[in-house]
């Protein structure tokens, strides 16, 4: 089984954005709505969305079961306050959970949560909580910077995020740390603030005692982990010259790695880096990147295709970063799984 653990509901029907589009416009006088009850998106519409798209690719890539959350550059938490990302959030996770059950085999949702600037991380706890309890989801996306590029939130390290991580711990749920869109004009969203964000949540747990503190927590770094890998011995260095363990010990029982990295050098440089049993099979499908690449004419987020021309992966690496590797970093996937027999 092939499973990819980074897929968003990029594709959604043009209703959702709308609808999202009214409630900008309304910021400053939501009695003017829209509505939760004004959206009306039909089976056959989230069928449509994703059978021409997501789940056409996965069956002509190979594979299986994609970890499914809401559009990431669409959680835009900065926007308004915490009941317009509340509202906004529960929009989005209900449609990712109706995807899952309409296409039970292919997709199992992970949450987005409600977090805005400012405002205490416990808040984002009821929400959490309906997708893990009614929706099944496996995981969620956690925002370092829901401020949208102005980093007005304490690192990852501070205890303003230890409510989350305590129901994480609980519930054994971990986190992709993914931002979202950037509004701020220094760096553009996809191509500087994401990876500046995976770069920023691995030295934020680097410089820190966290997984001393929760020793069971677990962080999925997205995007081949930014410049973590390029840059390993940098990191090895500053964790030495902090008087912290190696980063085996100090950070690779806690922190994971995915395969969206849009080359094979990038992929080869990444699985040379990184110790197998941290690297989960990732493409972020009809994603940042959608375009076909003129050097081999593949399409640059078939990162499967990287995988299995990879000259330094055994066929029992190769497995774990399919599927071995996602089913313990996500129990309640593997849990999912084992109930149906798989």
């Amino acid at each position: 089984m092939i499973i990819d653990c980074h897929g968003h509901y990029t594709t959604a029907p043009k209703a959702l954005e709308n609808w999202r589009n009214q409630q900008i416009a309304n910021l400053n006088d939501p009695a003017n709505g829209p509505k939760v009850s004004d959206l009306k998106i039909s089976d056959d519409e989230l069928r449509e969305s994703i059978e021409s798209n997501q789940l056409r690719l996965m069956k002509e890539r190979g594979s299986d079961l994609t970890i499914f959350s809401p559009r990431a550059s669409f959680m835009a938490h900065h926007i308004g306050d915490f009941n317009t990302s509340s509202t906004w959030a529960a929009i989005c996770n209900e449609l990712c959970y109706r995807v899952s059950q309409l296409f039970p085999d292919h997709f199992i949702p992970a949450a987005m949560l409600p977090q805005s600037p400012g405002v205490d991380i416990q808040s984002c706890i009821p929400e959490f909580e309906k997708c893990v309890k009614e929706y099944g989801n496996v995981g969620i996306n956690l925002n370092p910077d829901p401020s949208g590029g102005h980093w007005t939130s304490p690192p990852l390290s501070d205890k303003y995020w230890y409510p989350i991580y305590e129901k994480m711990v609980e519930y054994d749920i971990p986190a992709m740390v993914h931002v979202s869109t950037s509004c701020n004009a220094c760096f553009h969203t996809t191509g500087a603030h994401y990876l500046n964000a995976d770069t920023t949540a691995f030295m934020q747990c680097l410089t820190s005692e966290l997984f001393k503190e929760f020793p069971t927590l677990k962080f999925l770094i997205p995007h081949g982990g930014g410049a973590v890998p390029y840059h390993w011995g940098r990191f090895r260095g500053l964790a030495q010259e902090l008087k912290k363990p190696l980063l085996e010990e100090h950070l690779l029982n806690n922190i994971f790695f995915d395969t969206c990295v849009y080359h094979q050098p990038g992929i080869d440089l990444l699985n040379t880096v990184i110790p197998v049993k941290n690297v989960l099979f990732g493409s972020e499908m009809i994603g940042a990147v959608r375009g076909i690449d003129p050097q081999t004419g593949n399409y640059y987020d078939d990162t499967k295709r990287y995988i299995e021309a990879s000259k330094i992966l055994s066929d029992d690496d190769r497995f774990q970063i399919y599927e071995g590797n996602a089913r313990r970093v996500f129990p309640r996937l593997d849990a999912a799984l084992k109930l149906k027999g798989q």
